[in-house]
C-alpha cells in the first residue's frame, strides 16, 4: 500500500464510531493528505509505505494515529532508531500537537529528549514507580541517579 492508502485504511477502521457515518472517499483522502502536509511528508503521499526510511515510516505511524482525532496519543521510543536530524522534526510536531491540545504519552529512554518535550516525568526502575515530577526535579533526583547512573554521588 502507499502512504496515503495507508492513512486512509486507518481512517476506515474506526471500529463502532463511523458505523452509523460512514466517511466519504474524497474526504479521507482529503483528511489523510492534510495529516502528511502538517507532518511535511505530503511528497511521500504515493511512495509505497515498505520504500520508507524507519523514521519515516514513524511519522507515516503519527499521521494514521492523527486521522482519528483522538485527545491522547501514546508513543513509544519516537526516538529509536531515528536520526537526529528527523528527530529534531519528531520533536516540533510532538510540542506543536501538545500546543494544539492533544495530550502525548510517552515511553522513552532518551532523557535529553524527555526532558526537552515533557511537562511531567514519571521514571520507573523494575516496574516501581521511582519518582514523578517537572523535568527540572527529575533530573535531580536522588533515585533516579541511583537506578540510571549506579548513584549520585562522586568521589572527589
Amino acid at each position: 500500500l502507499t502512504v496515503l492508502e495507508n492513512l486512509i485504511a486507518q481512517s476506515q477502521y474506526q471500529g463502532l464510531r463511523n458505523l452509523f457515518r460512514p466517511a466519504t472517499a474524497s474526504s479521507e483522502e482529503e483528511k489523510a493528505m492534510e495529516m502528511l502536509e502538517f507532518l511535511n511528508i505530503s511528497r511521500l503521499a504515493r511512495e509505497e509505505a515498505r520504500s520508507l526510511s524507519y523514521g519515516q515510516k514513524k511519522l507515516m505511524d503519527l499521521a494514521a494515529l492523527l486521522m482519528s482525532n483522538p485527545r491522547m496519543i501514546l508513543l513509544d521510543e519516537p526516538a529509536g532508531g531515528v536520526n537526529p536530524t528527523l528527530l529534531a522534526t519528531i520533536v516540533d510536531h510532538i510540542n506543536e500537537l501538545n500546543k494544539r491540545g492533544l495530550t502525548v504519552l510517552i515511553v522513552e529512554h532518551n532523557m535529553n529528549l524527555v526532558m526537552e518535550i515533557s511537562h511531567k516525568v514519571v521514571v520507573m526502575a523494575y516496574g516501581t514507580v521511582i519518582a514523578e515530577g517537572d523535568p527540572l526535579t527529575i533530573q535531580d533526583d536522588p533515585s533516579v541517579l541511583e537506578a540510571y547512573l549506579g548513584g549520585g554521588q562522586t568521589d572527589d
